[in-house]
């Protein structure tokens, strides 16, 4: 064959290569982040580290919480080994920074998704799904007597600068026409302690935290959370915007998580509820899901059996809210809208298909 029927054939080559891949669109674009995370061995994630439920330092010296705990999911979904996680603390002022630094690989740290964090001019943050259902509280010393917002006119209130929390704050007062003093923080570390100093008559944040830390507070039982909330705050896990192939790895984590709930698997049952779905062909939604069929895995740039690593490493949703934050725990609180959808919440996961 001549030279130049030699290039013809190399090129059309090239070019059904390219068409087949294409037509099977089986692979996931590259990853930076990811590629990043495997080559170190360890997955880097932002959490608070003072917050009881989310993020502290257990009594063994390792982190818990629900925040931790989805840190342990990803690492078991990217690296096979849930605890193969460096856990780093920051601020809610230091955690955006951390990940367009590179310092961090994900935030899993209580972050309400807004359009000027998501918009491509602000952040360059990806949000992924809501992860927890929240609204922004109100706390006072239950012996203040204090039972509404405008009873805090003139009043200092406790809030950390530089957050969605001091803004909703001023937006509410300004509504109802309320003067009031913000004393801000950096931090929550300074501002709790000052709350309880009673250097403020009130603090604010979202709810759940406010919950959180009235568990830890010598007397809980003397703080109250006002009836009125300022805002909605549905927060989400954070990776770089300029990273798509990444933030698609950690939104389809938290998919995980909902539809295992949502399919009964749990963290005891879900080795036997694999074994039964590679025996009966028949289970095609189950055979999908958990990585026998397809190979939704690879599109993602994660193994076919991602999910079973996930499940295995944490459990599902529901089992994630109970162990930290649910009526057993010191912060008692009820699932409401972080129910599943068909129980009456708003947790619901894309077909796995």
């Amino acid at each position: 064959m001549t030279k130049a029927g030699l290039l013809l054939l190399a090129i059309l080559g090239g070019l059904v290569a390219g068409l087949l891949g294409c037509a099977a669109g089986n692979e996931a674009p590259g990853s930076p982040t990811m590629a990043k995370i495997r080559e170190r061995g360890r997955l880097v994630c932002a959490v608070d580290g003072a917050v009881p439920g989310f993020s502290t330092v257990g009594p063994g010296g390792a982190f818990v919480g629900i925040d931790a705990d989805f840190c342990r999911a990803v690492a078991a979904a990217v690296l096979g080994d849930p605890r193969k996680v460096d856990f780093r603390p920051v601020t809610a002022g230091e955690r955006f920074v951390a990940l367009s630094s590179g310092e961090v690989d994900l935030i899993s740290i209580s972050s309400t998704h807004t359009l000027s964090r998501d918009a491509v001019g602000g952040n360059a943050l990806s949000f992924g799904p809501v992860f927890f259902y929240d609204g922004q509280g109100v706390m006072v010393p239950k012996a203040s007597g204090v039972r509404s917002l405008r009873q805090l006119a003139g009043k200092p209130i406790c809030v950390e600068s530089g957050t969605n929390t001091e803004l909703n704050l001023a937006d509410r007062m300004r509504e109802m026409g309320v003067a009031y003093q913000p004393l801000r923080f950096q931090s929550g570390e300074q501002a709790y302690p000052a709350y309880e100093q009673g250097r403020c008559a009130a603090i604010t944040s979202d709810s759940s935290l406010l919950a959180a830390k009235r568990s830890g507070f010598k007397e809980p039982a003397a703080h109250v959370l006002l009836p009125e909330l300022l805002s909605k705050e549905p927060s989400a896990k954070v990776t770089i915007q300029a990273d798509p192939a990444w933030a698609d790895a950690v939104r389809w984590v938290t998919h995980t998580l909902v539809q295992a709930e949502e399919s009964g698997l749990t963290q005891a049952n879900v080795e036997a509820r694999l074994a039964a779905a590679r025996r009966d062909p028949s289970q095609a939604e189950a055979r999908r899901f958990l990585g026998i069929e397809g190979d939704f895995g690879r599109q993602l740039g994660l193994p076919a059996d991602f999910t079973v690593r996930v499940v295995k490493a944490v459990g599902h949703y529901g089992e994630l809210f109970e162990r930290h934050l649910g009526r057993a725990t010191p912060l008692g609180l009820e699932r409401g809208l972080n129910r599943l959808w068909s129980s009456g919440g708003l947790h619901i996961a894309p077909p796995f298909r």
